[in-house]
């Protein structure tokens, strides 16, 4: 069983850390250890048609978000690495600066010193020259760092489907491959096939 840690946190966009709780449950072999922050709770109320006890029930595993002596804390505890999803200005900025005051950032912390991935959708634009800064040195403690920019090679035809492409290609950067997830060129006829 492979454990993967899900933390959401209050930026716009908490539809994709949630969705991504959603895709990882049709996974067998996949076990999801999640944070979430009081603020993603509250931009789930004017986000998304689900109440906090129907999110915090996606999570195979859920730790409150001030416990910085949960499993999570441990470099000794295994996962393939952390998905922040979406990460708001406040997480990246405490993920680059390595300020360890909650559980998201210490847990992302810890993934990074054991050299796990850590994918930050960072959800903010514009942007300005903090926010770069931020996600230059985010990038530079090993973290990758993927804006959930739609991909429209794949030819969207809701944002319920743009969502799920974004969470999607995120997983891949966990070896996670999901059947759903539109690839460009895969087989005739798909985008950019003439």
């Amino acid at each position: 069983m492979r454990r993967i840690i899900i933390a959401i946190t209050g930026a716009s966009g908490v539809v994709y850390g949630v969705r991504a709780l959603q895709l990882l449950r049709q996974v067998e072999d996949i076990e999801t250890h999640a944070v979430i922050s009081p603020s993603a709770f509250r931009t789930a109320i004017d986000e998304i048609d689900m109440s906090a006890d129907e999110i915090k029930s996606l999570a195979d595993v859920l730790y409150n978000h001030k416990d910085i002596g949960a499993a999570l804390s441990s470099g000794s505890f295994r996962t393939a690495g952390m998905l922040v999803a979406p990460c708001s200005v406040k997480t990246l900025s405490g993920i680059a600066n390595c300020y360890n005051d909650e559980l998201i950032v210490r847990a992302a912390d810890v993934c990074l010193k054991e050299r796990r991935r850590v994918v930050l959708l960072f959800r903010e634009t514009p942007l300005h020259a903090g926010h770069i800064a931020l996600m230059d040195q985010a990038t530079r403690n090993g973290a990758i760092v993927m804006p959930p920019v739609p991909a429209f090679y794949s030819k969207p035809s809701s944002l319920d489907e743009m969502v799920t492409q974004t969470v999607g290609r995120a997983l891949d950067l966990f070896d996670i491959h999901l059947p759903m997830v539109k690839r460009w060129k895969d087989g005739p006829g798909s985008p950019g096939q003439h």
